[in-house]
C-alpha cells in the first residue's frame, strides 16, 4: 500500500514511476541554494537513497536561501543539518553525508558509477569541471548540472538544456574554457539548469542570491530526475537496492 505521505506524489507520477525512484541512487555535490531544494524536492517526492556531498558550515549569510539554513543550525555542517531535516520529512529514506570537497585529485574516491544520476551544484568552476569529467565518463549515469544562479531575480527565466546550447551564463562560459584548455568538451552531452535573464551587474550586487531564483534551479533539478525516472521506465534501473 502506498504511504499516504506520498500518494499526492503517486497521483502525479503513478506507481510505476514512484516505486522506480524509491530504487534509484541520486548523489549530490552542493547542499547550498540550490542543491538543498534539490534534495528536500526528491525526498518529499519519495526519493529513499541519496548522498550529499559538501564541505562547508551553515552561515548566517545562507538563512536567505538555504533549506537547511536556520538560527539552530548555525555553524552545523550543511550535510548534517540538511540531513537531520530530510530524516524530519521521511524518516525511512538512506541519506549518507560526505563532509568533503571534491577536488580533482579526489573524485576518484566518490565512486560516481554507484548512483544512477548525479546533481551538480557546485560553484567552483575546478571542482565543477572535475564532476562534469567525471560523472559523463561513467556510461550509466546520468548527470544534471547547474549553471550560475546568482544576480537573477526572476525565477520564472529559469531553463533546462543541453550544456553546449546555454548562452549568457559566465559559469557555462569559465567552464568551456577550462574545457578547451584541458581535452576538449566532454563527449556526453548533458543538460543543464540555467537562468536566461542577464545578470545584475554594479558594486551592490556583488554576490548577491536570493531564494526564489536558487529554489527555482533545485526544483528544476529535481523535476529533470523525476521527469528521467518517470520516462525510463522500460529499462531497469542499474544500482537496483
Amino acid at each position: 500500500m502506498m504511504d499516504e505521505k506520498l500518494s499526492r506524489s503517486a497521483l502525479v507520477l503513478g506507481e510505476a514511476a514512484m516505486d522506480r525512484l524509491a530504487q534509484v541512487r541520486v548523489m549530490i555535490f552542493g547542499v547550498g541554494g540550490v542543491g538543498g531544494w534539490c534534495a528536500e524536492a526528491l525526498v518529499r517526492t519519495g526519493l529513499k537513497h541519496l548522498t550529499l556531498v559538501d564541505f562547508d558550515r551553515v552561515a548566517a549569510s545562507n538563512c536567505n536561501r538555504q533549506a537547511m539554513a536556520l538560527s539552530s543550525t548555525l555553524g552545523e555542517l550543511k550535510v548534517d543539518a540538511l540531513k537531520r531535516r530530510l530524516l524530519d520529512i521521511a524518516p525511512d529514506a538512506s541519506i549518507e553525508t560526505i563532509p568533503e570537497k571534491l577536488l580533482p585529485e579526489n573524485l576518484p574516491r566518490f565512486d560516481l558509477d554507484a548512483f544512477d544520476y548525479v546533481i551538480d551544484a557546485i560553484d567552483s568552476v575546478e571542482s565543477k569541471a572535475a564532476l562534469i569529467r567525471g560523472a559523463t565518463a561513467c556510461p550509466g549515469v546520468t548527470l544534471f548540472s547547474s549553471m550560475g544562479a546568482a544576480l537573477r531575480l526572476d525565477p520564472a527565466l529559469v531553463r533546462a538544456d543541453e550544456f553546449r546550447k546555454v548562452a549568457g551564463d559566465g559559469l557555462a562560459k569559465a567552464l568551456r574554457g577550462r574545457f578547451r584548455k584541458s581535452g576538449g568538451m566532454p563527449e556526453k552531452p548533458f543538460v543543464c539548469v540555467y537562468s536566461a535573464e542577464a545578470p545584475l551587474v554594479g558594486e551592490q550586487a556583488g554576490r548577491g542570491s536570493v531564494m526564489t531564483v536558487t529554489a527555482a534551479f533545485g526544483l528544476k533539478l529535481a523535476q529533470l530526475v523525476l521527469a528521467d525516472v518517470k520516462n525510463s521506465l522500460a529499462k531497469p534501473p542499474r544500482n537496483m537496492v
